[in-house]
């Protein structure tokens, strides 16, 4: 009953402030309206699964600053956490699939997301162009979920380098995170939608000014080290 409730919801203000927004984006080409509406449409589908969040960390970021924010991902609610918590104009990277999703893929769009093709290399690595294009034409932070996928186990998977890649071409600094309790609201595996409490905890940024090509291995390392480390520590904060 409380999925159908939730799906409800994801549908209802979807339409209402996805098409709302897009709209009113036509006069604001940045995106940044749509980014104000992601946090308020995250914070709507947390409240309707009755689903309590905080977030730790925040006091480490600079607000004038943007960031690629990479962390774990386990569940559906990830992305909701994420927009609700973080305060930064934000988008995220999503499969190619989203993009012509009625209503929702149109809103993305809209709100200057990116969309990569999984399925096609050659595609994949001319997208992570354009972005890189893209975000010093129109500087926005990025949400990033390295595994690629959301994971079946809870276990942190092995990151992939390419979102990363981003953050070197763009010099923008990465910051780890940990998305915590979200697996145990909603799996993969399952459509029972739990009302556990869930955080976001937000580590410190690591710098990418004079990092190469030839660091991208160094750096997720790194990321990926950080992002365990913080989740280690998730029970401490739910």
């Amino acid at each position: 009953m409380r999925s159908a409730w939730v799906i409800f919801n994801v549908v209802l203000w979807t339409i209402i402030l996805g098409g709302g927004g897009t709209i009113l984006s036509i006069f604001e080409w940045r995106g940044k309206i749509l980014g104000k509406v992601a946090q308020i449409w995250s914070k709507l589908i947390l409240v309707s699964a009755g689903i309590k969040y905080n977030v730790y960390g925040l006091e480490l970021l600079d607000s004038k600053q943007n960031y690629i924010f990479a962390g774990n991902h386990e569940s559906s609610f990830d992305i909701p956490l994420a927009f609700a918590g973080i305060k930064h104009h934000m988008v995220s990277i999503s499969k190619i699939e989203y993009k012509w999703i009625p209503i929702f893929g149109w809103a993305m769009q809209a709100a200057k997301h990116i969309f990569i093709d999984r399925h096609n290399h050659i595609k994949a690595i001319k997208s992570i162009n354009n972005a890189v294009l893209s975000l010093k034409k129109n500087p926005r932070s990025i949400l990033l979920f390295p595994e690629g996928t959301r994971s079946k186990d809870g276990k942190l998977h092995k990151f992939k380098k390419g979102g990363l890649l981003l953050a070197i071409e763009t010099q923008i600094p990465v910051v780890p995170m940990a998305l915590c309790g979200t697996g145990t609201a909603a799996n993969k595996k399952s459509l029972k939608i739990k009302s556990v409490p869930i955080a976001l905890r937000i580590g410190k940024p690591i710098d990418t000014k004079g990092l190469t090509y030839d660091d991208r291995d160094i750096l997720t390392k790194r990321v990926y080290d950080e992002v365990v480390r913080l989740k280690t520590e998730c029970k401490k904060f739910l």
